[in-house]
């Protein structure tokens, strides 16, 4: 589940895709449909300015989302939800001219992760079961502390998202955008899996409730 489809789906992609790539066309296709819009975001702002950039970002992520639907079969959650929220504030920052809406969005999504994410803790679901979509089988403290986990970095995102594009050029922003979200996720995602061994179900047996800490 830190755009955009790679951006503001850092679930759907980091934890698992990165050894399941190998060898796998379909995984390099899905990654290839969420990761494009974003490099052509980066080469039209580096080309033509940030609001033609974005422009060009909303297309390109209408695309992916329509040949994910048709390549694929189904669009995955998180880039569904990061495509609906780039099409409406991309489109704000070009119909009003204005690079803001397209700045804070990272900033918003993150956080609208991070809370359903702690909603669901507190009414005891785990919404990351439904985003990772069957990848991994964990005990139900394994959840609970992944969720936390996920909940707290979305919010470390969103507050480097702000101070980034408040301290900082929109060039430099951008950059961060495109090449420092991901692979801060895809570390994140890889300091996670002594978790995700730990509390697999198939070893709760062996090790009673599969409790742990953070």
């Amino acid at each position: 589940m830190s755009a955009d489809a790679t951006e503001d789906k850092p679930l759907s992609t980091a934890a698992s895709e990165g050894a399941a790539c190998e060898g796998n066309p379909r995984q390099w296709l899905k990654l290839l449909l969420e990761a494009g819009p974003l490099l052509v975001f980066f080469l039209t702002n580096a080309w033509f300015g940030l609001i033609t950039g974005t422009a060009v970002f909303v297309g390109a992520t209408a695309v992916s989302l329509v040949a994910s639907r048709v390549l694929m079969g189904r669009i995955p959650v998180m880039p569904l939800v990061g495509g609906v929220f780039v099409l409406v504030f991309g489109g704000l920052t070009v119909l009003l001219e204005d690079d803001l809406f397209i700045k804070i969005k990272p900033t918003i999504v993150n956080l609208l992760f991070s809370a359903i994410l702690f909603a669901g803790l507190v009414s005891g679901r785990h919404f990351l079961k439904l985003i990772f979509d069957g990848a991994f089988h964990l005990t139900e403290r394994g959840w609970t502390v992944l969720t936390l986990r996920w909940g707290l970095f979305f919010i470390a995102l969103a507050v480097l998202n702000e101070v980034v594009w408040r301290g900082f050029s929109s060039d430099t922003w951008v950059a961060f955008k495109v090449f420092g979200i991901l692979p801060l996720t895809l570390l994140f995602s890889v300091a996670q899996i002594p978790l995700l061994m730990r509390h697999q179900v198939a070893e709760a047996g062996a090790t009673g409730d599969g409790s742990g800490t953070m």
